[in-house]
């Protein structure tokens, strides 16, 4: 049986935006001497003289330069010649940014087609509301979208997409997976993790269930797996629980795992789940109880369309709906299939 998948077994684990992808524009922060304030290309060295804003030290001017929002790259880069160096690369302005200490956060949306299956990324600007397209993923043979399973490490600006599981997550640095189909579709009740400083992958204990689909959590140090509900909804769901510490799985809590009805997001140790039932509502769940409680306020807006991804940035969750469309909700014709947040 044979797993499709990205393994540094068979081929060296790749991040969006390495260099070794060949694609531009590149999201890798590099960190790298700033070679707009100590210029070593022959170009930046002929205009060493040139202020980038008249009247301003070159530090001050920079620092301005860099919040300046993505989609006016394309006018401001005209202004001359170092503006040009600056905002004519979008890997030269973020690792500049990086630099400096700058990290906006960034929604990136793992999309399809729903008809053609093309496979799309679509990112979000947080900070300014602003879509934007990056290159295709360099996958050489056609791909079903709903067979990856995305994780990010946000502050580190690094997104991995795993194809062949369902469920992922990020322990201590580390990138677990588990479930998914073979490539002739059996359910699979593996699990492994990736040591991304070193790109490598190891087994982990199977999880003792075959499962393929539905979410999965990171709460309080372990991996959350359901199926959830499936139709005509005479079987409780399953769900099992992963501790790294113990190298063990464990039955998920029924109350958990029978509330677990939509997507989820864990926000400041709190897990919660849009609700892909009861009128699309948020609601968080309680583990002294083993028990869910709906979160008062209005539903999803009425143009968030099933199927919808789920993430949040500090306390603020963001629900990405089909063509695109998203909601806010603060707690103090693409079809999206994951989303992850970055921060660049």
């Amino acid at each position: 049986m044979q797993r499709v998948r990205l393994s540094s077994q068979q081929a060296p684990v790749l991040k969006l935006g390495d260099s070794q992808i060949t694609l531009s524009p590149k999201f890798r922060l590099a960190v790298m001497q700033s070679s707009l304030l100590n210029p070593s290309s022959e170009l930046e060295l002929s205009l060493r003289g040139e202020p980038l804003i008249p009247g301003l030290p070159d530090d001050v001017a920079l620092n301005c330069l860099l919040r300046l929002p993505v989609e006016s790259h394309t006018a401001t880069k005209a202004v001359c010649k170092r503006w040009h160096l600056l905002l004519g690369s979008k890997e030269r302005f973020f690792t500049r940014r990086k630099e400096v200490g700058f990290k906006d956060p960034w929604l990136f949306v793992f999309a399809f087609h729903k008809c053609t299956g093309k496979i799309q990324w679509q990112v979000l600007d947080l900070t300014h509301f602003s879509w934007h397209t990056i290159p295709a993923m360099p996958c050489k043979d056609k791909v079903c979208p709903h067979g990856f399973g995305c994780v990010a490490v946000p502050h580190e600006g690094t997104l991995f997409v795993c194809g062949g599981f369902f469920a992922s997550g990020v322990i201590d640095g580390m990138i677990y997976v588990a479930g998914g189909n073979s490539t002739d579709l059996f359910e699979l009740d593996s699990a492994e993790v990736l040591d991304p400083a070193i790109g490598s992958w190891r087994p982990i204990a199977s999880m003792g269930t075959n499962m393929a689909s539905y979410d999965a959590a990171v709460l309080n140090g372990k991996l959350l797996v359901t199926e959830g509900w499936l139709w005509p909804f005479y079987v409780s769901p399953r769900g099992q629980v992963y501790d790294p510490r113990t190298d063990n799985w464990e039955s998920m809590a029924v109350g958990l795992r029978e509330g677990w009805t939509g997507s989820s997001v864990v926000i400041y140790g709190h897990l919660f789940v849009v609700s892909e039932l009861e009128r699309m509502k948020l609601k968080v769940y309680d583990s002294n109880t083993d028990s869910w409680e709906t979160i008062e306020g209005p539903p999803l807006p009425e143009q968030i369309c099933k199927p919808f991804a789920v993430n949040a940035c500090d306390c603020t969750i963001y629900v990405v709906g089909r063509n695109l469309h998203v909601a806010v909700d603060s707690l103090s014709d693409l079809t999206p299939s994951s989303s992850q947040v970055l921060y660049a």
